[in-house]
């Protein structure tokens, strides 16, 4: 149960710094969302939007965060990657 209640404290952690994040980028007028790129419909009584130059940019920006931030083998010699699965031969 430790193991759970951890993993819910992170999330939260998680949650609330991309709630400030989202918070910060509203008041700074980022052009989120509004990018080249992103794709909008305007029907006459529809509206279909999507950020698709957003994701894109976000997605990148999330790989660069965690490719910074994951341990890396090669880097720290004895450290074995305990996140790799690997399927069992059985």
């Amino acid at each position: 149960m430790t193991d759970l209640g951890k993993m819910l404290m992170v999330l939260g952690g998680v949650m609330l710094v991309a709630g400030a994040v989202l918070l910060l980028a509203g008041k700074l007028n980022l052009p989120l969302g509004r990018l080249p790129g992103d794709i909008v419909y305007r029907g006459r009584s529809t509206v279909f939007y999507f950020p698709l130059a957003t994701c894109i940019l976000i997605s990148v920006v999330i790989s660069q965060i965690f490719w910074a931030i994951w341990p890396r083998t090669s880097l720290i010699p004895g450290l074995q990657n305990k996140f790799v699965f690997s399927p069992a031969m059985n």
